[in-house]
């Protein structure tokens, strides 16, 4: 058996979009069913959500139930992958404590995601010369130090692999710098994780509606997993395109065009056949609109019925496990004792290596003792 292990999760601030499907969630479920790997987690990253809405943990825990129908509507089986709530696994929090010190203020601060991340949040101001971001004093520390906690969570399963979008990618870097320098310090105990990237370029990261560089439920440009027909139909009907194609005539662009963005995530030749066949393919759709004479709107109702042909089953899926949300909160119940029971082992070795295994190590006591006995 191969030991691989896959591991990843999502923030419960809302429902997840379509950005998470393409980006992570739709290679999860395929990954599941390949005997490549040994186990896979999936988690509900609660905890880290808390860090920048403490003030709102309502909202938190309304969406707890709202992420687990969204895993299980687009197929994550509980019976092959351990679906767990991130709070209920105590060691994630006393892993993150001591790889504190290992990273220092300045590594945190040079981070791209973290400093994205906290100017969309508006943490972050420029300097007099509109150079530099700095931080603004209302930054709390739990999420500036976000990425310790991500590097906890991936290596208190010995994760190998985790499914995520380009975005993550520094936060995978920095774990596997907290790794490098634990184990070099107290011994081979961690596993370096590598970042697995959708093969799709499209799907790296998904633009928001309005053509900003993502989608993001802060920014309200999201298109849900669990729109309704005719919310997805609105949505794509105002997408962003080419703001210089104003009419039908007019040569358009491909390039930073939202639409054709997703239609590259999601399009395939046979929809041709099924709802556009003028054309063959999407190399064809696309030379005609660089040439002028084909409208936006056409294209729109085009990528619209491609996404709710995708999203259909996902729904149905949602309307059946809510007719018994107490089956899925049992479900997260059993996956975070499973998800508990790994983390703890791994807690139980690195304390170990560190040495704070005080009640634990006998030969430590007798020494102790022998030495107070001269």
């Amino acid at each position: 058996m191969s030991n691989k292990v896959i591991l990843t999760g999502d923030r419960p601030t809302g429902r997840l979009h379509i950005g998470h499907y393409v980006g992570s969630l739709r290679g999860r479920v395929e990954l599941q069913n390949e005997a490549d790997y040994k186990k896979m987690f999936v988690f509900i990253a609660d905890a880290q959500a808390l860090t920048d809405n403490f003030d709102n943990p309502e909202k938190v825990r309304q969406n707890i139930v709202e992420v687990a129908l969204d895993y299980l509507s687009v197929g994550l089986d509980p019976s092959k992958v351990t679906i767990f709530v991130q709070s209920m696994i105590p060691e994630l929090t006393e892993l993150t404590f001591f790889y504190m010190n290992l990273v220092t203020v300045a590594r945190l601060q040079r981070n791209p995601t973290v400093k994205s991340e906290i100017a969309m949040r508006g943490f972050s101001k420029e300097t007099e010369e509109g150079q530099e971001k700095v931080f603004g004093s209302g930054l709390p520390v739990g999420f500036f130090t976000y990425p310790i906690s991500q590097a906890a969570d991936i290596t208190a399963f010995k994760a190998t692999t985790v499914p995520a979008g380009e975005d993550q990618k520094p936060m995978i870097e920095q774990t596997v710098e907290i790794v490098r320098k634990f184990n070099s310090i107290y011994g081979e105990t961690l596993v370096e994780p590598q970042i697995l990237l959708p093969k799709n370029s499209a799907c790296l990261r998904l633009p928001g509606i309005d053509g900003k560089a993502k989608m993001s439920k802060s920014l309200g440009n999201c298109i849900y997993l669990s729109e309704t027909a005719d919310e997805l139909n609105k949505k794509v009907m105002s997408m962003y395109t080419d703001p210089q194609h104003i009419s039908v005539n007019d040569p358009g662009h491909i390039e930073g065009n939202t639409v054709f963005t997703y239609l590259d995530a999601f399009c395939k030749d046979e929809h041709f056949a099924l709802y556009l066949p003028d054309y063959a393919n999407l190399d064809e759709l696309k030379a005609h609109y660089k040439r002028g004479g084909l409208g936006d709107v056409k294209i729109k109702k085009f990528l619209a019925k491609i996404l709710n042909e995708e999203f259909e089953p996902i729904r149905a899926r949602r309307k059946e496990f809510e007719k018994d949300i107490p089956a899925v909160y049992d479900m997260l119940r059993k996956g975070s004792q499973t998800a508990r029971e790994v983390a703890s082992q791994t807690m139980s070795e690195v304390k170990n290596a560190m040495k704070i295994n005080y009640f634990d190590d006998a030969a430590l006591i007798a020494s102790q003792a022998e030495k107070f006995r001269k």
